[in-house]
C-alpha cells in the first residue's frame, strides 16, 4: 500500500503532466509542485517519476520527459474529491501527526514554513526578518537558513536562491496533540491590531476544502500590515484559529505556556468554551485559541519590496538545529 503522502504528490505529478501539451521533465515538474506548496526537490520527482512509470500512469520520452498515458488520465480522473479539496488540511494533519517536540526534554521535530528568496536580496531580507523577529511577531526567533542545490531536511532550494525555515504555528497543534490534546486547525487569517492589542479577525479562510494555504493568500495578496504594526501597534497580522475540547481548556493553557520556555509563543488567549473568538463563532463545546503565525516575519519581508515565494505549513525539522539570528 502507497504512503497516503506518497500518494498524494503522485496524483499532483500527474495533474502536472495532463496539463502540459508536451513532455515535461524533472525539473519543470519540480518547479511547479514547488508552486503549489510541495517542498520537493527534483531528485525526489524522479523517483516518483519512476513510480507512476512501473505502474503505466506515465510514459517516459528519453530525455524529453513524460507524458500521461490513458490509463494514468483514468487514475487522476478516479482520484478521491477529498484528496482533491482536502489539500491543505490533509498536509496538516500528516505533519502535526509527525511533530515530536516535548517540552519537558527541549528536543524533536517542529513544523516549519519555508520561503524562497533571491540570494542578491540576502542581506537585506535577512535585516527585515531580524527587524520583524526583534518586534516579537515570529511564534520563535529560532530560523535555519538553507543554500541553493540543497535538499538537506527535504528542503529543495533552486538555483541562485536561499530559502528560510521558520517555525509554522501549526507546531502547536502537534504539540497539544502529543500532550494528549485533540487541536483542530479551522482557519487562517487576517487580525486587526490596535495599541499592540488583537480586537477582531477581519478576514478568515477555512484550512477544509481549500488547495492553497490561507496564509499563503494573504501573502500573496499584500493583505498584511506588519510593518506598520512595528511602528504603530496598529495593522494587519497573520494569525490562525483553532479549537480545543472545552473540557482539555486549562491543560491546554498550561502547554502553550509550557511552550514559552522552548521560545515558541505566539498564542494570543484561550477562549471561553463554545464562545465567539475575537468574532469568530466556536462550535458549542470547543474553546478557541487564536495564534499569530511565524509568516508574518515573511509578509515583513515581502512589504519591504523582496520578491518572495511563500510555502507555509512545509515540512517538519529537528528545532534544535534551528537557531537565533545574531
Amino acid at each position: 500500500m502507497t504512503d497516503p503522502n506518497v500518494q498524494r504528490k503522485l496524483i499532483e505529478i500527474m495533474r502536472i503532466i495532463s496539463k502540459s501539451d508536451k513532455p515535461l521533465g524533472a525539473r519543470l515538474i519540480a518547479d511547479e509542485l514547488q508552486n503549489r506548496g510541495y517542498a520537493i526537490g527534483e531528485r525526489a520527482v524522479r523517483y516518483h517519476l519512476r513510480i507512476l512509470d512501473e505502474r503505466g500512469f506515465t510514459k517516459k520520452h528519453g530525455y524529453i520527459g513524460r507524458t500521461i498515458t490513458d490509463l494514468g488520465q483514468k487514475e487522476l480522473n478516479d482520484a478521491l474529491i477529498s484528496d482533491r479539496l482536502d489539500l491543505v488540511i490533509t498536509r496538516i494533519e500528516e505533519l502535526v501527526y509527525k511533530t515530536t517536540y516535548d517540552l519537558r526534554e527541549k528536543k524533536g521535530n517542529v513544523i516549519v514554513n519555508v520561503s524562497v528568496i533571491d540570494k542578491r536580496d540576502y542581506e537585506k531580507a535577512m535585516d527585515v526578518l531580524k527587524y520583524a523577529i526583534d518586534a516579537g511577531i515570529s511564534i520563535s526567533p529560532r530560523i535555519r537558513v538553507v543554500d541553493e542545490d540543497s535538499e538537506e531536511d527535504d528542503i529543495f532550494v533552486p538555483d541562485g536562491k536561499f530559502a528560510i525555515a521558520n517555525v509554522c504555528s501549526i507546531t502547536y497543534d502537534g504539540i497539544l496533540l502529543k500532550n494528549g490534546i485533540p487541536s483542530t486547525p479551522l482557519y487562517g487569517g487576517l487580525m486587526q491590531m490596535e495599541a499592540h492589542k488583537p480586537v477582531s479577525f477581519v478576514d478568515i479562510i477555512g484550512y477544509s476544502g481549500t488547495s492553497i494555504d490561507p496564509i499563503k493568500i494573504f501573502i500573496n495578496r499584500r493583505s498584511t500590515s506588519v510593518l506598520d504594526y512595528i511602528e504603530s501597534g496598529t495593522g494587519k497580522l497573520l494569525a490562525n484559529l483553532r479549537h480545543v475540547p472545552g473540557s482539555a481548556r486549562e491543560k491546554a493553557r498550561e502547554v502553550m505556556e509550557l511552550a514559552k520556555e522552548s521560545e515558541i509563543g505566539g498564542y494570543l488567549a484561550i477562549g471561553e468554551t463554545g464562545e465567539d473568538v475575537f468574532s469568530v463563532p466556536l462550535e458549542k463545546g470547543k474553546a478557541g485559541i487564536p495564534v499569530i503565525v511565524g509568516s508574518n516575519a515573511i509578509a515583513a519581508i515581502a512589504e519591504a519590496g523582496i520578491p518572495v515565494k511563500a510555502y507555509p505549513v512545509s515540512t517538519i525539522m529537528d528545532y534544535n538545529i534551528m537557531k537565533r539570528l545574531e
